[in-house]
């Protein structure tokens, strides 16, 4: 693997040991500004990803796949972050802090606004993931050199398209709940 596929890893496990770290301090230890600060982090770390990416492809590498999913990586990172965020507080609040109830699973009509929010954030992480992947294209300058990121950018097209037919599949026929679903 190389150093930017390593550097995607730090960089999801960075994010979510900030989050951890920011829910602990902000309910374990009550102190809600410093446990917000941390969380307040997770930009950064997508930041750092785009420099470090940036950096390998001006001193000369060649476009990988890698490069192409820090690009993926940033889209959904800030399409998604605040919902991930919002995710782990109230599971956190539920099963450490033993505070508020089980998330329930949406069914009809419900399901299917809330799965069209998550494709409105599918379609706003590949508005920026496709810019900053084209931006590397025109950075990189070369053919051959930027294949792999024309490869990803037509792949995730494709994996948008069957997001958007999904989506719409739910507002045609509702997901039921697994005991309705069982009859």
């Amino acid at each position: 693997m190389d150093t930017i596929a390593w550097l995607i890893i730090a960089c999801e496990a960075a994010f979510w040991v900030v989050i951890g770290v920011g829910l602990t301090i902000r309910y374990v230890f009550q102190k809600e500004k410093a446990g917000l600060l941390f969380l307040a982090l997770t930009p950064i770390i997508d930041l750092l990803l785009l420099i470090f990416t940036v950096t390998d492809l001006q001193r000369g590498a060649s476009a990988s796949m890698a490069h192409g999913i820090a690009a993926v990586y940033i889209g959904v990172s800030v399409a998604y972050g605040k919902s991930m965020i919002r995710w782990a507080d109230e599971t956190f609040r539920h099963y450490v802090l033993k505070e508020g109830s089980k998330p329930v699973s949406k069914t009809g009509f419900a399901f299917a606004k809330q799965d069209l929010k998550n494709t409105i954030r599918h379609v706003f992480a590949y508005g920026i993931g496709a810019g900053l992947l084209y931006g590397i294209i025109l950075l990189v300058a070369g053919g051959e050199r930027t294949e792999a990121l024309w490869q990803i950018l037509r792949i995730w097209t494709l994996v948008l398209g069957i997001d958007l037919l999904i989506t719409a599949s739910y507002f045609i026929r509702p997901k039921q709940s697994k005991k309705n679903a069982l009859k």
